[in-house]
């Protein structure tokens, strides 16, 4: 069996605002593996200043991974537990190499009867006016469930375009979700949560920064409007704190980003854990490629959650790659009568 991998940078068509910053590009790696005659791919999708493992070593771990591909997967996964977007990737890349098609890794009504998953439309942040207008197009667009990025403009001016949507659609209209990505302060973030359940939002998303517990916990105890936990899943690797975690904090719901996350293994593990304790809990892309994206959606249909997921990122890119992953309505299709790009994985082998 031989492994390889490549660099990419992804280009977004519009730069987009988090509380953490303005994002232009957003570099990922693929992975891939061949063995008689048969290739498959994955996606090792890291977001530097956020991954955990965002360390100097990176492409170290690749090429350690090409000198020890004989290991199997399970002791690599084992190996890599501090780098959870190549734990993901490598997962990927041997589901790929042994299906029928590359890029069909669970077969489901999904991939083979165009059943789509309902997914939320994501606002970015940017000057008001900017988020009006894409408020306006997702709305045109067909989504029932939007979700907005907040924390990095004023709040009075965020509440306004919550309430602007509030004004004209009810919550059983419009689901809205919103993601602070740990911008408000301890001290400050409890009357926030106050001023937005005042709009009948559906959830909020990390409202204060991970590693702080016990505020966590007391936010989630007196809060009016359910919190879920987003960055505080990353870097938690063992089971044991996984469930310390959950039994402080006692979140209404948790996200699961596979890349940051620990791929499918790591995900499951947390799911198995929410469940145990009567938490919710959806799936979100992190900003792969179609490679990536396809990876989680497939996987994330046959879990069978019926909440809106996180997996409409896929149109976000300038130079993605042709797939038949396609955003309709407010839903996600796969098109299978639509061809992925021709030679895709050639091409990236090159």
């Amino acid at each position: 069996m031989k492994f390889s991998y490549k660099k990419y940078i992804l280009d977004f068509k519009i730069p987009s605002g988090t509380s953490r910053g303005v994002m232009h590009q957003k570099e990922t790696w693929f992975v891939i593996l061949e063995e008689s005659g048969k290739k498959g791919i994955g996606e090792c999708g890291i977001l530097r200043g956020l991954s955990i493992d965002d360390k100097p070593d990176y492409e170290d771990k690749l090429r350690w991974i090409a000198k020890n591909i004989e290991l199997g997967l399970a002791t690599l996964l084992k190996r890599l537990k501090e780098y959870p977007s190549i734990q993901f990737g490598i997962e990927q890349a041997f589901l790929s190499l042994h299906s029928k098609s590359p890029f069909q890794l669970f077969p489901s009504s999904f991939t083979n009867k165009n059943e789509p998953i309902t997914i939320n439309g994501l606002i970015w942040m940017g000057k008001e006016d900017f988020m009006l207008q894409q408020i306006d197009d997702k709305i045109a667009q067909g989504f029932k469930c939007i979700k907005m990025k907040i924390g990095a403009i004023d709040f009075k001016t965020e509440l306004k375009l919550i309430g602007a949507i509030r004004n004209n659609f009810n919550k059983d209209e419009i689901e809205l979700r919103v993601d602070a990505n740990g911008a408000f302060t301890l001290d400050s973030a409890l009357e926030k949560l106050e001023n937005l359940a005042k709009y009948d939002l559906h959830s909020i998303e990390q409202p204060i920064k991970p590693k702080n517990w016990e505020t966590m916990a007391e936010l989630c105890l007196k809060t009016p409007l359910p919190i879920a936990l987003d960055e505080e899943l990353i870097g938690v690797f063992d089971v044991t704190e996984k469930r310390k975690m959950l039994q402080t904090i006692q979140p209404q719901y948790v996200i699961l980003k596979p890349s940051l996350i620990g791929g499918y293994h790591g995900s499951h593990e947390w799911i198995e854990l929410a469940t145990r304790y009567d938490i919710k809990w959806w799936v979100t892309s992190a900003l792969e490629s179609n490679i990536g994206l396809n990876a989680i959606a497939q996987w994330a249909f046959t879990l069978k959650n019926k909440m809106p997921q996180g997996l409409g990122t896929g149109c976000l890119f300038t130079n993605n790659f042709q797939s038949p992953l396609e955003v309709s309505t407010g839903k996600l299709f796969y098109r299978n009568q639509l061809s992925w790009q021709n030679n895709l994985i050639d091409e990236l082998c090159t």
